[in-house]
């Protein structure tokens, strides 16, 4: 993706959906049992990881640095919590 290029929240869903067919990072699909488990909606668990991604995708682009699976681990985990209600 290029700097210039913006996700969709569409496209991040879609990423969310590549995820969990590949199981990589199972993470994506522990978080998503997690949420309907405890009854959130299962669109509306992937609604709330893609979040979680776009918080890694925002990263990478703004200082042009790399995907940082342990934070957006840490995102996930906090769910349905979402990552900028606990960011300074």
């Amino acid at each position: 993706m290029q700097n210039d290029e913006i996700m969709t929240g569409d496209m991040l869903v879609e990423t969310v959906e590549n995820q969990l067919a590949e199981g990589n990072p199972i993470k994506v699909k522990e978080t998503l049992m997690r949420l309907v488990m405890t009854g959130t909606p299962r669109e509306e668990a992937i609604q709330m990881i893609a979040c979680a991604l776009s918080v890694e995708v925002f990263d990478v682009a703004k200082n042009e640095g790399s995907f940082d699976l342990k934070r957006y681990s840490e995102n996930l985990n906090a769910l349905p919590d979402m990552p900028w209600d606990f960011e300074d």
